[in-house]
């Protein structure tokens, strides 16, 4: 395993194991099969008691694991062929952390958004670590608005680490492109699903995450706010970033238990970046068969749906 978390090491040392009994084996041509057998056996029962019992912090961990599969990943899995990307907001620029455009899943043209992460260090600094400024939630709406018009569906995946914080979004109206996409994402008439795959925080996430059905992988996390930053501001530092994950509420299966999304999808064992094509397929299936289900709805009754959907989150006291 080239990158290790630190609740990995187990298994990573299990792996080396195996590496090392196959280095063996080819040298001498001793057959090992029944030792490799055990070896598997033993590695996977480590996995599955090691991913059975993850902390809220672990996940985080997990979610932001950098052989996790991104948003262009997905997206050309689940494309029937190649889909064509569409750029810029047409008033400033086109922001690399978002990416949209058409593509056909089984046969039936979808509009896909989502935040994109780079893949190595050069990537990362041009897709801005997948901190859209305000001209990326805007060229998102209109992509959104572009779908809306052909009346073709449409499913955004959501990763990243929050909306870019820098001076320059702010003075370009950070706060107001997020707000209007929230209001417009509320009414567009066709159906919309969105898919955490990754991080999902504050209003970064949020811009693109008001659907007929939120979605949220297994080892992903959804918050107004991370908990490095959250501990920053109740401790004055980030040594209690696992206290502030714990008490956040930030995992799939908090979330799903609070209804403030719609569904889990199973990963892997030991996670998305242990089986990239595995986690393809799960999240292609499962977007397929909310979709179908959505297109059975008249699009006053998915509006009509979605709007309940958000007001009954929360308390309001009055």
């Amino acid at each position: 395993m080239a990158n290790v978390l630190d609740f990995e090491k187990p298994i990573a040392d299990l792996l080396d194991q195996r590496e090392k009994v196959e280095q063996v084996a080819a040298k001498s041509g001793v057959d090992v099969s029944k030792t490799l057998k055990d070896l598997d056996e033993k590695i996977k029962n480590t996995r599955k008691e090691i991913y059975e019992n993850l902390t809220p912090w672990q996940r985080v961990m997990v979610s932001r694991h950098p052989d996790r599969p991104y948003t262009i990943s997905y997206i050309n899995a689940l494309s029937d062929n190649t889909w064509i990307e569409l750029h810029g907001d047409r008033t400033v620029k086109d922001d690399k952390a978002m990416v949209g455009g058409f593509g056909s899943l089984d046969g039936r043209t979808v509009m896909f958004i989502g935040q994109q992460k780079g893949t190595n260090t050069k990537l990362r600094q041009y897709r801005n670590f997948g901190m859209p400024n305000p001209e990326g939630y805007r060229k998102a709406l209109r992509l959104m608005k572009l779908a809306e018009k052909f009346d073709k569906p449409i499913i955004t995946f959501i990763d990243t680490p929050g909306a870019y914080p820098g001076l320059e979004a702010e003075e370009r109206g950070q706060g107001e492109a997020i707000a209007r996409n929230l209001i417009e994402m509320a009414q567009l008439r066709v159906p919309v699903i969105c898919v955490i795959i990754g991080e999902g925080a504050s209003g970064g996430a949020l811009g693109i995450g008001v659907g007929d059905k939120v979605l949220m992988l297994e080892n992903t996390w959804y918050s107004v706010i991370s908990p490095e930053s959250c501990s920053s501001i109740l401790w004055r530092n980030w040594n209690f970033k696992e206290k502030a994950a714990e008490a956040l509420k930030l995992t799939a299966h908090d979330m799903y238990s609070n209804k403030l999304v719609d569904g889990i999808i199973k990963e892997p064992l030991g996670g998305a970046h242990t089986n990239v094509p595995e986690a393809h397929k799960l999240v292609k299936a499962e977007v397929k068969k909310q979709l179908d289900k959505l297109l059975a709805l008249s699009p006053e009754q998915r509006i009509e749906k979605r709007i309940k959907k958000f007001c009954a989150m929360g308390v309001v006291s009055e």
